[in-house]
């Protein structure tokens, strides 16, 4: 498949780079927060974990050859899922599967909060102290290894076509790129725009240590789910500049360490910054 004369790969790869160096300009112009670790050091972790991922789910893809979009393929040519046994318009079909894919995203987020065991994972994510662009890609690597099986089976489930799979994927990268930027937003924009997506401040709430909060705004990019579902929190309660962010466990410079964050899991299980 290529979309605007583009590979696939070739095509998010380009949108992905795009969209987090115009994240960077902006965080720079338009900070929200004063950094609490070098901008250099974080990146260096942050992608090497993204890199460690692509590995993994590289040698995972050995063994079970399974993407959203592969998947996507293989319910079309069989004529597996909701979509493919439907003669609705494919716009429609894209539009709605689109919303669907998103509720089953915030509902795996969700989860990787409410099970210990994904909660061990995630909580890499959690553990960055500096909200960023960069904090979009910091996710363990089997967590992302989960996230494509749980992703691979709701295509397969929806027969959601390949395209809108394609535009899925692109858009909640670009997303979450955007609402963990470091970006300070006018307060009127930041009222409209998360009417129907979620921005940093609904995010960073999120990434509190205040458990009350972390347990809150799962949304990745609609923020209709939350508000739907009661885990909706407008602000953080000391305020976006009193807030601390990260786990309370680990308020030093550990999580900034390649190395670290990623045998964080395997570490020692008291530790797990849950109060649940």
């Amino acid at each position: 498949m290529t979309i605007l004369g583009l590979s696939e790969g070739m095509f998010r790869l380009s949108l992905f780079i795009a969209i987090f160096a115009l994240m960077a300009v902006l965080e720079a112009l338009l900070p929200r927060r004063r950094r609490r670790h070098a901008r250099l050091k974080r990146w260096v972790t942050n992608f090497g974990v993204l890199a460690s991922s692509y590995v993994l789910v590289a040698l995972v893809g050995l063994i079970v050859p399974v993407t959203a979009t592969l998947s996507a393929v293989f319910a079309q040519n069989q004529g597996l899922g909701l979509f493919n046994l439907t003669a609705w318009p494919g716009w429609i079909e894209g539009i709605i599967a689109f919303i669907l894919l998103d509720l089953v995203i915030w509902t795996q987020h969700l989860v990787t909060h409410k099970v210990p065991l994904l909660w061990r994972f995630h909580r890499v994510h959690h553990t960055d102290e500096d909200l960023d662009a960069s904090s979009a890609v910091r996710f363990h690597p089997v967590e992302i290894v989960f996230s494509v099986f749980v992703k691979s089976a709701a295509v397969v489930l929806l027969g959601a076509p390949v395209l809108a799979v394609v535009l899925f994927e692109a858009a909640v990268n670009g997303s979450a790129m955007f609402n963990h930027a470091n970006l300070r937003l006018p307060e009127s924009v930041d009222r409209f725009v998360r009417r129907l997506i979620v921005t940093p401040d609904m995010h960073r709430v999120h990434h509190s240590t205040e458990m009350a909060e972390t347990n809150s705004n799962y949304g990745f990019a609609l923020s209709v789910w939350d508000r739907l579902f009661r885990t909706y929190v407008a602000q953080p309660e000391k305020g976006h500049d009193g807030m601390t962010l990260g786990l309370s466990d680990w308020q030093d410079d550990a999580p900034t360490r390649l190395g670290w964050s990623l045998a964080l899991p395997f570490s020692n299980p008291a530790r797990t910054s849950r109060d649940q």
